[in-house]
């Protein structure tokens, strides 16, 4: 919808606010809270999950309540996040108009059920699995609270509810599979499951079996082409990452890849890869677009595929061929284990959003005693540029960071003016590996085995165990000052830029973010200086010419021009946006929405909001009745 443009985003006000309820009860749970929710509209009410996967329904125009379902997530399932990212909505095609559960919605929960309710009711679908619930566990084997969860929205195509779980990061070697399962949207029952070790099963494993152990998941967004029949899986590691001595040969040709299943029997058509043997925690944190792709013989169904290191490939999504050119180029080698490093990687020719190379003239500080130990630590530590090799003996430089490039906020696209939207964080990480007998009198342990220690749990990584392997893994993601907690990286930390989607040309690239609520020592310095600040979550597009996004540290939403880049309007959230927002209308009406929840790892405030956005006023006369 048009409605809201450049000429008219100024007027932007908050048509409502809803608060879900959904807080964390203690310390340990707000220290691992992040809301990144974005509901799906269908008919005039909206639908969302909260981080411990209460699914809501409201009316789309006021916010109301129409019902509300509880699963009754404990705390102890929490993985590294409390995250729901979406829901997905299913009509059944033999159904007739009231039937119960004849639309449903369905979630994947942190204790890894899914679950089915009617979209009008909200009351369990009773045929669906048992009472409305599906164990994904089964066959899973040995796993304890927290290791093995859904996080991001299932993927329903051709009748089929596609699922792959987060598998907590770092923590042991035999940790639990990566395998992908289809289940029938309306039974619940098993159709299929991909367990990338033995593709000739495709069922779940017999008695006394499991599905192979510590492959690389999916934890991340799955996108599907009906048409085709086809679910495109975004792969991460294997379930230690930054180790690779002890993979498989299929673990090494499956992670950090794209991979096409056929969605009615799991198995596999294609797959393409973005890193060899990724060592990096360079796992596909976001979804692949479909898009058609103008070339000269035709549009060509295609899927747009950002990465954590930066590129954007454009994928043929039949076959996966590369549309629009990928080489080998030689990177360093070396490190802990150099027999396992690839002496190349690919690197898109379309476009990447990673900057050049770090130099010591990069390390930054609000004093010269900040830049000074920067630069002492840049000195002192291993960095061959991209793709520099894990080591042990010295700290060693990982840029782009693992926060991306982007992350599992993606891209967005409009394909009427062809241009692709691209928010992207520019950080790096500053790690060790540590051996392992020096992680074992520090105390460092996997979920379920805790025995104390100094370990100080601030971010992904900061001292993951990664047990049955010579090394733990200690990071420091964003290369932060011990004491005030700035970045050692001169800004900007994160950016948006618009990009022609036939040339793959920028066209626009701008710092995102403010330093308002950034500062030495974790106090905000209220300064509205643009800095351009890490982010997470995405953007939404509008066939209005506007950009609508959050996602940066500095709690605030903005409306950008499209064309120009500029920002148009902003509004101070109530808690962080760590989340995509999306816009509707209802009765010729535009909003957007956004779930300002907040996110422990981006340090941005917990909260329980979503505020809607719209003109003030009512919806004009012409476009009365119109509900899309």
């Amino acid at each position: 919808m048009a409605q809201i443009t450049p000429a008219n985003a100024g007027r932007l006000e908050r048509a409502w606010l809803v608060h879900t309820g959904d807080l964390p009860a203690t310390a340990e749970a707000r220290a691992r809270y992040g809301a990144e929710t974005t509901p799906l509209k269908v008919g005039a009410s909206l639908y969302l999950c909260t981080p411990k996967n209460v699914l809501m329904a409201l009316d789309a125009a006021t916010g109301k309540t129409r019902w509300r379902f509880d699963p009754k997530v404990a705390d102890i399932h929490i993985p590294y996040t409390a995250a729901c990212r979406g829901v997905a909505y299913y009509a059944v095609p033999t159904a007739h108009y009231g039937d119960v559960c004849a639309t449903r919605i369905i979630e994947g929960t942190l204790d890894a059920r899914l679950i089915a309710v009617d979209a009008a009711t909200g009351r369990p679908c009773p045929d669906f699995g048992f009472g409305g619930q599906v164990d994904t566990t089964q066959g899973i084997g040995q796993n304890v609270p927290g290791m093995f969860s859904i996080t991001s929205a299932p993927t329903i195509v051709r009748g089929v509810v596609v699922t792959g779980h987060q598998v907590l990061d770092g923590q042991k070697r035999d940790a639990p599979s990566g395998v992908i399962q289809g289940y029938d949207a309306v039974s619940g029952k098993l159709v299929w499951a991909w367990d990338m070790a033995r593709p000739d099963r495709t069922g779940a494993p017999p008695p006394g079996e499991t599905y192979t152990r510590g492959t690389p998941n999916m934890w991340t967004t799955a996108t599907a082409d009906e048409a085709l029949g086809l679910v495109y899986l975004p792969l991460g590691n294997a379930a230690v990452d930054y180790w690779s001595g002890l993979r498989t040969s299929r673990e090494k040709a499956n992670s950090t890849s794209l991979v096409a299943l056929d969605a009615m029997t799991g198995r596999k058509v294609w797959s393409f890869q973005a890193v060899h043997n990724d060592v990096w925690d360079y796992d596909l944190g976001s979804q692949a677009t479909l898009v058609d792709f103008p070339t000269r013989q035709g549009p060509v169904p295609a899927l747009i595929l950002p990465s954590k290191q930066g590129d954007i490939y454009i994928l043929n999504r039949r076959t996966g061929a590369p549309l629009t050119g990928v080489e080998e180029r030689r990177v360093p080698t070396g490190g802990v284990e150099p027999q396992e490093r690839s002496a190349t990687q690919p690197f898109s020719l379309y476009h990447t959003l990673r900057k050049p190379d770090l130099t010591e003239r990069s390390m930054w500080g609000m004093s010269p005693i900040d830049q000074m130990i920067c630069r002492i630590q840049y000195r002192l530590a291993t960095y061959k540029g991209f793709y520099t090799p894990p080591e042990t003996k010295s700290r060693y430089v990982e840029y782009p960071g693992y926060n991306g490039g982007s992350d599992w906020g993606g891209v967005a696209v409009d394909p009427v003016r062809g241009l692709i939207v691209a928010n992207y964080n520019d950080m790096p990480n500053y790690n060790r590996l540590i051996p392992r007998r020096q992680a074992d009198r520090e105390g460092w342990a996997p979920r379920g085995q805790e025995r104390g220690g100094s370990l100080k749990k601030s971010a992904e990584g900061a001292g993951d165990p990664q047990a049955g392997t010579p090394y733990a893994i200690d990071v420091n993601a964003g290369w932060r000052l011990p004491v005030t907690g700035l970045l050692c990286k001169q800004p900007p930390y994160g950016g948006l830029r618009a990009i022609d989607l036939l040339s793959g040309k920028t066209l626009w690239d701008r710092p995102l973010g403010t330093a308002r609520t950034n500062g030495p020592f974790g106090i905000p310095s209220r300064l509205p200086m643009t800095i351009g600040t890490p982010n997470n979550g995405g953007a939404v597009v509008t066939a209005g010419g506007m950009v609508f996004i959050a996602a940066t540290t500095d709690n605030l939403i903005r409306a950008i021009d499209l064309k120009s880049g500029r920002t148009l309007w902003q509004d101070v959230l109530p808690a962080g946006g760590q989340a995509t927002p999306m816009t509707y209308a209802v009765d010729g009406k535009q909003y957007v929405v956004i779930m300002a929840g907040g996110h422990h790892f981006m340090e941005t405030p917990i909260g329980d909001a979503l505020v809607a956005y719209a003109l003030p006023g009512p919806a004009p006369s012409s476009a009365k009745g119109a509900n899309r």
